[in-house]
């Protein structure tokens, strides 16, 4: 029965019944439609950002004996074969700034580099551009001078090349030339003249005596000691006590880092790329010492134009330790040296490494991040 009150008709209540029960409804339906929607966009948004394996990879390396693991990997073929399906494309550079350019411009996605360049590129982006993820030798850097030059003292007023303003072992040089009293100026001005130069420019300004010494990586350092009269002042190895490490004598000079974004983007490449690279690391420990002569130096003819003098090639390996490790305790000190030397700023440098995918693929006890980034 339906009640019917006075001076109210029972259609009109039956009415809004029913426009309230449709309304009710429609709410219902709008609301099911919107979870529909959203899911529905978040299923398509994640299958638009899922993680691919990348059609190519462009890696950055140098012609220098200090980036034997690149060398070999290519020549090898370490590196193509792991990528499988992915194209490996490479482009050589003289020094670190160079590379490190191309690879926030999306020229390369990858580099073999020295540790201070990508430093100075993670504080200027504030840790959006690069991820160290593996090392790749240790060493084999050395401050060669003039004959007569016999201590620091002789230095006052010289003119020191090194490979490039900013590069490892231009702040390494400046770092050092600080530590004995001296001030120096990223325009090259101040008491002991630094001109960053080319290397192979370097060989020929020193024979020629327009160059009293050059802070350089290998094979540069032995060839201006074997084939130009340089000698030996200050071998890197002696500044580094282990501390940060626990490995004395041992300083980071290779490295292997990758473009944040292209890691986001493609982790199975990233990490075949360090499957590659851990392998060429293990042949370059493990080959006969003749092969690994032969390897490097066809590699080299083919990279910078021109093979190892024998004497020069062994000099120079026997002054590298090529090593997975990329050395992460060292990196508090690199920074300083580069704030020292004019080149960077201070910073913070936690988020630096991410070494997951590396202990993954290296099959060796765990290599630590020391506490600036992932492991």
């Amino acid at each position: 029965m339906t009640r019917i009150v006075a001076g109210e008709s029972a259609v009109p209540k039956r009415k809004r019944a029913i426009e309230a029960a449709l309304a009710i409804g429609l709410v219902l339906l709008i609301a099911v439609g919107a979870v529909v929607a959203s899911t529905v966009s978040r299923n398509t948004e994640a299958q638009a950002v899922a993680p691919t394996p990348a059609a190519e990879l462009k890696l950055g390396y140098f012609g220098n004996v200090t980036h034997a693991p690149a060398l070999v990997g290519i020549k090898e073929g370490f590196l193509a074969d792991s990528l499988g399906s992915t194209t490996l494309n490479t482009e050589t550079f003289n020094a670190g700034p160079a590379a490190i350019e191309a690879l926030n411009a999306g020229a390369i996605d990858a580099a073999y580099i020295g540790p201070n360049p990508a430093i100075n590129s993670f504080v200027k982006s504030q840790g959006e551009s690069v991820r160290v993820i593996a090392g790749a030798a240790a060493g084999g850097a050395q401050l060669v001078v003039k004959p007569e030059i016999t201590s620091a003292t002789d230095l006052k007023g010289a003119t020191i090349a090194s490979p490039q303003l900013g590069g490892t072992q231009d702040v390494a040089l400046r770092a050092w030339l600080t530590s004995q009293g001296y001030k120096t100026n990223v325009d090259g001005s101040g008491d002991v003249a630094i001109n960053p130069t080319d290397n192979a420019q370097t060989l020929k300004l020193f024979q020629d005596g327009k160059l009293d010494g050059a802070w350089l990586p290998e094979p540069w350092a032995s060839r201006l000691v074997l084939q130009a009269g340089a000698k030996v002042l200050v071998d890197e190895k002696d500044l580094w006590d282990g501390t940060g490490t626990g490995k004395p004598g041992e300083f980071p000079t290779t490295i292997l880092i990758v473009n944040q974004k292209f890691a986001a983007e493609h982790p199975d490449t990233v990490k075949a790329l360090l499957a590659g690279h851990a392998k060429s690391v293990a042949w370059l420990n493990e080959a006969p010492a003749d092969q690994k002569a032969a390897v490097i130096n066809s590699a080299l003819e083919e990279s910078a134009g021109a093979a190892l003098a024998d004497d020069v090639l062994a000099r120079s390996l026997a002054n590298i330790t090529f090593t997975l490790d990329p050395l992460a305790g060292a990196y508090p000190r690199l920074l300083q040296d580069g704030v020292d030397a004019g080149t960077t700023r201070q910073a913070e440098i936690s988020g630096l490494f991410d070494l997951q995918a590396l202990n993954e693929v290296a099959g060796t006890s765990k290599i630590s991040a020391a506490g600036l980034g992932q492991d």
